[in-house]
């Protein structure tokens, strides 16, 4: 037994939004990890459709897209009898916590989000902060018909209610969701302090292991599923001769030297992406290809990369085909969330001053 019977284990979530297939850097820098944690903390894995329509979806894209996302997580080794996949649609409470949240934060604090602001300037809108802290927004060079929604402005207000409506301890994110991360806890904080103590303080989790694989176009990059170039992303579910191509036209340089420093990102990725599956350091790997070309490094990766995907596509084909076995993770997902959601829900209804509801 790794725990002891008295022992409470620590509860890890970690939400992603259902945008269709995995890449290796998910896979790699996250998912993989996620399954390591399995038999010491509780943990549940969110599939936020609500926040996936923060941005235009289309909804039968949108339903297929989260049984995807239930068939690659299992594949890849989160295991359903020892860990919880839901559904954010399926749990009352998310939106009901965001509203709660939503009247604690002034809207100066979403305005200066990092990512709000990037994903305004992607619509072609500038912003600027005036002296007071307050953002501005101009339309002068936007889209035709472009606009922001508030969906989009109170993201990581939800983003904050999907961790504290389970009271977590431990939340993995990546670089670009620590400003938020932040948010939750001061909003945990403000509520804590105002209504006394009730949500738990996370905090952020970064796994001992874990690589961050960078776009193969572009390695100062990370790889990411948005990229418009289909060579720049490998994805879990790639076959073999998708996975040769997008490895032979990987960036390399013109050295034609097999190290990994700042100034050689391309060969550094690939790099990394051989240790991360095979095991094998660094430096054991600048050792074994000292005075080969890059032919050699990319032959092998394609192998290695292929032949340790080869379980996840096997295992995500058979998945995706029964989607009443899918139905069922989510089922039981959902019911282990509701049960947590409702204890803490109803604890801060009562806070806050909502009359108890009479059962009938």
């Amino acid at each position: 037994m790794t725990q002891s019977e008295g022992e409470k284990k620590k509860v890890i979530l970690t939400c992603a939004q259902p945008t269709g297939k995995l890449t290796l850097g998910n896979y790699l820098g996250a998912v993989r990890n996620w399954s390591n944690m399995l038999e010491n903390h509780e943990c549940y894995f969110g599939i936020v459709d609500l926040h996936a329509i923060t941005t235009p979806a289309h909804p039968a894209t949108l339903r297929q897209n989260v049984f995807d996302c239930v068939a690659q997580y299992v594949a890849c080794g989160l295991d359903p009898e020892k860990s919880h996949q839901f559904a954010q649609s399926h749990v009352i409470g998310h939106t009901e916590l965001a509203w709660v949240l939503t009247c604690l934060t002034p809207i100066g604090e979403l305005q200066r989000m990092t990512q709000f602001k990037d994903k305004a300037a992607k619509l072609g809108f500038k912003t600027a902060e005036t002296e007071d802290g307050e953002v501005k927004f101009s339309h002068e060079g936007a889209r035709p018909q472009a606009s922001i929604n508030a969906g989009l402005l109170c993201y990581p207000v939800l983003m904050a209610a999907d961790i504290l409506l389970y009271n977590a301890d431990l939340v993995p994110v990546g670089e670009d969701q620590r400003q938020h991360m932040e948010l939750c806890r001061d909003l945990a904080q403000r509520f804590n302090h105002q209504f006394s103590d009730t949500f738990t303080i996370p905090d952020a989790f970064v796994p001992k292991t874990g690589a961050k694989i960078m776009s193969l176009t572009e390695p100062t990059k990370k790889m990411s599923k948005s990229d418009e170039n289909e060579r720049a992303t490998l994805y879990v579910l790639d076959e073999p001769d998708q996975i040769k191509k997008k490895i032979a036209s990987a960036v390399t340089d013109s050295e034609a030297v097999i190290r990994s420093t700042p100034e050689k990102p391309g060969v550094s990725n690939l790099l990394t992406i051989h240790s991360a599956l095979s095991g094998q350091t660094i430096g054991e790997l600048e050792e074994h290809y000292a005075g080969k070309g890059y032919g050699a490094l990319k032959e092998d990766l394609t192998e290695i990369i292929s032949a340790s995907l080869q379980p996840v596509r096997e295992k995500y084909h058979e998945l995706i085909k029964d989607k009443a076995y899918l139905k069922s993770v989510l089922a039981q997902g959902a019911a282990a969330a509701q049960k947590r959601a409702y204890r803490v829900l109803g604890k801060v209804y009562r806070k806050v001053g909502f009359p108890e509801r009479e059962r009938t």
